[in-house]
């Protein structure tokens, strides 16, 4: 009688421990969270989200996440756009309120050089910041223009970068957008995809 109370009692316990690993199995194949942000409890050795759970919960929660603008928002505008991003080009008929409406402000900013003063796949990058107000902060920085470019059309290319910018601002932020933005790097490259040579070759 014992020994067959012993061998049911070890049963019962390989049951359990099956059914905890299967359980554990399935909870960690949980993301409840996008972007890389993992739950985890107070009592896990990794870092964590902080967020709303308990030690007590028996699954993974959503974490209480405020997503930060990135220190430094990156931009590319294209001189001739392709005619699925067209929409892209085109400037908000309202206040700027999040990223998209920023980024499609400033690439319906851009007028590129003349063709016969430009240079096919030119790149130029500027970094500048804004003001919570709309302004600039500072001119434009040249941080990137293409190798082996003369020095003439570099300056032809920031002259129409700094005009462009200029003839723009101040842009209307909402106070949220303006107050998230104020100081932020922004990087923007521009890009003359236009086929300059072939303009240049037609009389």
């Amino acid at each position: 009688m014992l020994r067959r109370t012993a061998i049911v009692f070890v049963v019962a316990a390989a049951g359990l421990a099956i059914s905890g690993s299967a359980d554990a199995r399935r909870w960690h194949r949980i993301n409840a969270t996008p972007f890389f942000h993992e739950p985890c409890s107070v009592l896990s050795h990794r870092p964590c989200t902080p967020s709303f759970c308990s030690v007590l919960n028996h699954g993974p929660c959503i974490p209480e996440i405020y997503y930060p603008y990135g220190e430094n928002l990156q931009l590319t505008v294209e001189s001739k756009p392709q005619e699925e991003d067209a929409s892209r080009y085109q400037k908000p008929d309202h206040d700027l309120d999040n990223i998209g409406d920023l980024f499609a402000a400033l690439r319906s900013c851009w007028t590129p050089p003349p063709a016969e003063s430009a240079k096919e796949g030119m790149q130029m990058t500027v970094r500048f910041s804004f003001k919570r107000s709309g302004d600039l902060i500072g001119p434009p920085r040249l941080t990137f223009a293409t190798q082996g470019t003369p020095s003439e059309v570099r300056n032809t290319y920031l002259k129409a970068i700094n005009d462009s910018i200029g003839a723009c601002v101040p842009l209307k932020f909402t106070g949220n957008l303006g107050g998230a933005l104020a100081g932020r790097p922004i990087a923007i490259r521009y890009v003359d995809n236009r086929d300059i040579d072939k303009q240049k070759a037609t009389p």
